[in-house]
């Protein structure tokens, strides 16, 4: 065997072992969707949250999932069989996705101002039809999950929440905020974040009380809530945190060009493998 046949064989290798990887990690990305979108509460008291939105995160995981093996299938069975058509096809989905990436972040940096402004616009109407309707809750609950990650209330303040008309008191003017606001390391409370929506509202004082739904917890905002908005806490993570998603982006974008580079030489080679062959019989 030459040194370009064996240079070949260990790319095709290669393509197919990294390959078979990312779809067993799809399949397993698939089906951790279709459980949360199967059996729901199963999840919930695995993970010991019942705030987020599974029902579209759900979708998400077992949409990527399919699409992850989709992807992977193509380069396993294109290295496999050395299959030009396949292995040309996988060079152009993964081509396809890395310029979206690119261009995604072209756009984020480019419309950054007006991507803030879309945010904030999209965040104060969620605060002003806080948990207004019961069965539309997906945004109100994201917004929860997202204040109590970053440990912030409002956007700009707590006192953004005085547009919500749920959480307008009917005998009093005291401005209300949701339970996601709760600062527990305020008092040492650390029982978790989950257990405010339900039956235990005793630790949060008299005052904390239940309306309209049996979901929907708010206190008063003079009680141990965070006093920052989340305008400048998300600011605050982005800045600490940018080196790490710069270098995750950085990480994913060379893989996809290793695998687009490894798949269009295996293409490309192939010919020559085949001719020789071809002679030698």
């Amino acid at each position: 065997m030459s040194a370009q046949e064996s240079c070949l064989s260990l790319v095709k290798y290669f393509l197919f072992v990294f390959n078979l990887f990312f779809f067993v990690l799809g399949g397993l990305i698939f089906c951790f969707g279709t459980w949360i979108l199967i059996d729901k509460t199963s999840f919930v008291s695995f993970v010991g949250l019942s705030f987020v939105p599974l029902q579209t995160w759900s979708k998400v995981l077992a949409v990527s999932g399919v699409l992850t093996m989709a992807l992977a299938l193509l380069g396993c069975v294109g290295a496999l069989k050395e299959l030009r058509c396949l292995l040309g096809l996988y060079f152009g989905m993964l081509l396809l996705l890395f310029a979206t990436q690119i261009t995604l972040g072209i756009l984020i940096s480019t419309q950054r101002i007006r991507l803030e402004r879309r945010v904030q616009e999209l965040v104060l109407q969620t605060i002003h039809s806080y948990r207004a309707n019961p069965d539309e809750t997906a945004a109100e609950e994201s917004w929860d999950y997202a204040q109590f990650q970053l440990r912030c209330c409002g956007w700009h303040s707590p006192r953004d929440w005085i547009s919500a008309r749920t959480l307008r008191g009917n005998h009093s003017e005291e401005l209300l905020v949701p339970c996601s606001c709760y600062n527990s390391t305020a008092t040492n409370d650390s029982s978790g974040f989950d257990k405010l929506f339900f039956s235990q509202l005793s630790r949060l004082g008299p005052r904390a009380r239940l309306r309209q739904t049996a979901d929907l917890c708010a206190l008063p905002a003079r009680a141990h809530i965070y006093r920052e908005g989340c305008a400048q806490s998300l600011r605050k993570w982005l800045h600490n945190n940018l080196i790490s998603i710069v270098g995750i982006c950085l990480g994913v974008g060379l893989v996809e060009l290793g695998f687009m580079t490894l798949s269009i030489f295996l293409c490309r080679n192939l010919d020559h493998v085949y001719n020789r062959l071809a002679r030698y019989r």
